[in-house]
């Protein structure tokens, strides 16, 4: 995911996006916030070298991060079965040590 193109089409082949997406980070954003085209109950998104994502593209990298941020908190928590509540939507940003303050720096901006 080294340009917007390679992002677009991770999510594109990972999720499965509808046809009519717009390859683009507002279309990404009304995907992942809708999420009625996928029948899950749970939606799990593993990013791994996630310090490694549009290495050139600072600001790219803090729209990715606020539209996962966003979609997020639409799908934060929803009642389960009794009293528990789950998250519908997890991301999980995996980096190296040396990789983490890049994230951290981002995610402060939003």
């Amino acid at each position: 995911m080294t340009d917007t193109d390679g992002v677009l089409q991770q999510f594109w082949d990972g999720f499965r996006l509808p046809d009519y997406f717009g390859w683009n980070f507002p279309a990404l954003s009304d995907c992942l916030r809708d999420l009625t085209w996928l029948s899950a109950d749970q939606y799990s998104l593993v990013i791994e070298e996630a310090h490694e994502i549009l290495p050139d593209d600072p600001d790219g990298f803090r729209q990715l991060l606020d539209i996962l941020s966003t979609a997020g908190a639409k799908w934060s928590y929803v009642k389960g079965s009794g009293t528990d509540e789950r998250a519908r939507f997890q991301v999980v940003l995996a980096c190296s040590q040396e990789g983490l303050q890049r994230v951290k720096t981002a995610a402060a901006t939003l």
